[in-house]
């Protein structure tokens, strides 16, 4: 079939939960959109097709739409992911079930507050350079070169964009509420490596060594499978487990 000499797109079925915590008497409840498809659409275009032609009061998150900034994570299919990055081809059936992420505070329908948690994270990990020259920079002074390697080990461990896929899919934090996560581990892993920070093993076991720290990981996977930025996620829990079982 086509429409005005172009070919028609599928018609795609979206049932999304929809619930607003915030208003009296409202009751988590899936609803159904048709969207007709169209070339190299993503869930992201999807949604606010849907919002802006059927639903104006749908809530969902978005910034950069570019799989950069992270806001637009949510469960897919089961599975949780970027709206952004998703294309609807990815679903040959073309019913496709959007739900909020869990393990995070619903603002309403698919938005959720993954802010809190990051926060809490980057305190609890003191996720700063700590240095007595960190206490009293010298603004005039160049900072010390680092070695190129270095610096793409930092980088690398430095990409997290704090879409909270990973904590979504971590079944240990279901069962450990005070779990430190995924997240978490990035970030002590990133600074391990910074030769700028003085924090020692020792010090690091204060923040990591238990069970609501790398040694509570179940090692299912899941934050490895769901991160959208590919990060080595097992690789290095494994290796601040071997820090820390030296420390």
């Amino acid at each position: 079939m086509t429409t005005n000499g172009q070919p028609k797109g599928r018609t795609l079925v979206f049932n999304i939960l929809r619930f607003n915590p915030q208003e009296k008497g409202d009751k988590p409840r899936m609803v159904r959109y048709e969207v007709e498809e169209a070339p190299g659409m993503t869930i992201f275009i999807a949604l606010n097709h849907i919002r802006e032609q059927m639903e104006p009061s749908l809530q969902f998150d978005f910034v950069c739409r570019a799989g950069i900034c992270g806001s637009c994570g949510m469960v897919i299919n089961g599975r949780p992911d970027l709206a952004c990055r998703t294309l609807t081809t990815k679903f040959p059936e073309g019913e496709i079930t959007l739900m909020p992420l869990p393990a995070f505070e619903l603002i309403g329908d698919l938005s959720v507050n993954t802010g809190e948690f990051m926060r809490s994270v980057a305190e609890r990990v003191e996720s700063w350079i700590h240095s007595e020259e960190a206490k009293a920079p010298d603004l005039d002074v160049l900072e010390e070169r680092m070695d190129p390697d270095t610096a793409d080990a930092i980088y690398e461990l430095d990409r997290c964009i704090e879409c909270g896929c990973c904590i979504s899919a971590c079944g240990t934090l279901r069962m450990r509420e005070k779990f430190l996560g995924a997240r978490g581990f990035m970030s002590v892993a990133r600074f391990m490596a910074d030769p700028r920070d003085d924090r020692t093993d020792a010090d690091w076991y204060e923040v990591i060594g238990d069970d609501d720290g790398v040694f509570g990981c179940m090692t299912l996977l899941g934050c490895e499978d769901t991160c959208p930025k590919d990060l080595p996620h097992q690789a290095k829990i494994a290796y601040l487990r071997r820090r820390m079982v030296k420390a």
